[in-house]
């Protein structure tokens, strides 16, 4: 009985149906990637500069681990860019 009670008061709730089409994870990327390729390029570039300035951290080389953490902040610095350029894009398309 408390079922039907509940049932009740949510038949105002009505569900609409999408129009979008149902996309995979990797549709979703593609899709992402044609809208904006330079934020996956920006976060490329950081990984590959921190993990080398990480490895001539280790290896003791201070120099050209500086180099590459200041690299490191230029490429997470082009990809915060990158980001906020394609969102300025998507909101003048719509």
């Amino acid at each position: 009985m408390a079922g039907k009670q509940e049932k009740e008061k949510l038949d105002w709730v009505l569900l609409q149906e999408s129009s979008y089409d149902v996309e995979s994870s990797s549709e979703k990327f593609v899709r992402k990637l044609g809208d904006n390729p330079l934020v996956p390029i920006g976060c490329l570039a950081t990984v590959v500069a921190l993990s080398f300035g990480l490895f001539n951290f280790y290896k003791g080389n201070k120099q050209m681990q500086q180099y590459m953490m200041r690299a490191r902040v230029a490429a997470q610095s082009f990809t915060i860019i990158a980001m906020i350029a394609g969102l300025g894009l998507a909101a003048s398309k719509e």
